[in-house]
Parts: structure tokens; C-alpha cells; sequence
């Protein structure tokens, strides 16, 4: 009876070897909520700045009413590293309601890239009230975001 008995302990350590494996992978951190979470804020931050650069007048990152909305490109996934895709709602500074989307790539780190989709946003550099060409804050961004 010596020739089951090896096979069931190979078994049973391939079995654990696999629980193992499996026990190690849990839900991604990275999800559309903190990945909204994060674009949002950014976003508003930015604008407010690209405001003062340009020469028009002070808002607070608040008063643009930013939110963001983004979805996992691939198909099934609702979360993970990849191409992600934001549509950011806000104002301008007149009150008007805008929208932008970008596509975003985001690393197993939490930090990300965002490249607006068309130019919607002015393209990479915008002119200032003085004539100056100001770098576009809008065009493409970076961010990270706590993935703990």
C-alpha cells in the first residue's frame, strides 16, 4: 500500500502551495472611487492655478465644483493597474459648465498620467491675458494616490 500514499501527500502539497497562492491575492486597491478621489481634487488644484498663470481673477479649487468619473477600459475589470478612462466635470470661472476626458494610465503604485482626450482644454500651451504662452496644467497631469 505504499503507491497511494505518495500521491496523496503531492496532493495535498500542491493543494496548499495553491492556497497559498491564491491567499496572497486579494481585491486590487485600485478602484474607481480612489482613483476619482484623486483626478478630482487634482484636477480643481490645477485649474486653480492655470487661473492665476493666465491672469484672470483668483478662484478658490472649490469653486470650479469638480468631479470625476472614471472606468476601467477593459471590459470586465472594475479595478486594477491600466488604462482607465475620467470624465471630469467642472465650471469655468464665468460659471459655465464644462467637460473633459481623459485617458489615464495607472501604475500598481497608485500614480497616474492623465492626457486629455482632444483639445477641448486649449492644447499645451495656452496664452496668458498678457500675451504670454503659459504651459497648459490641463493638457497632461500626474498624480498618485494612498493604495494602502
Amino acid at each position: 500500500m505504499s503507491g497511494p500514499m505518495p500521491d496523496i501527500r503531492l496532493r495535498a502539497v500542491v493543494a496548499a502551495i495553491a492556497l497559498v497562492a491564491v491567499s496572497g491575492c486579494g481585491p486590487s486597491p485600485i478602484t474607481s472611487t480612489r482613483i476619482e478621489s484623486a483626478v478630482g481634487p487634482t484636477f480643481a488644484n490645477l485649474v486653480h492655478v492655470q487661473v492665476s498663470w493666465l491672469g484672470l481673477e483668483p478662484m478658490a479649487a472649490s469653486a470650479f465644483a469638480v468631479k470625476a468619473r472614471c472606468r476601467k477600459l477593459s471590459g470586465s475589470e472594475t479595478a486594477g493597474a491600466g488604462d482607465w478612462i475620467c470624465t471630469v466635470a467642472w465650471q469655468d470661472p464665468d460659471g459655465r459648465p464644462l467637460r473633459d476626458t481623459y485617458d489615464l494610465f495607472v501604475a500598481t503604485d497608485g500614480c497616474y498620467t492623465a492626457t486629455v482626450e482632444g483639445d477641448n482644454v486649449g492644447g499645451p500651451v495656452l496664452r496668458a491675458q498678457d500675451g504670454s504662452d503659459v504651459r497648459n496644467l490641463l493638457y497632461t497631469f500626474e498624480g498618485c494616490f494612498d493604495t494602502t
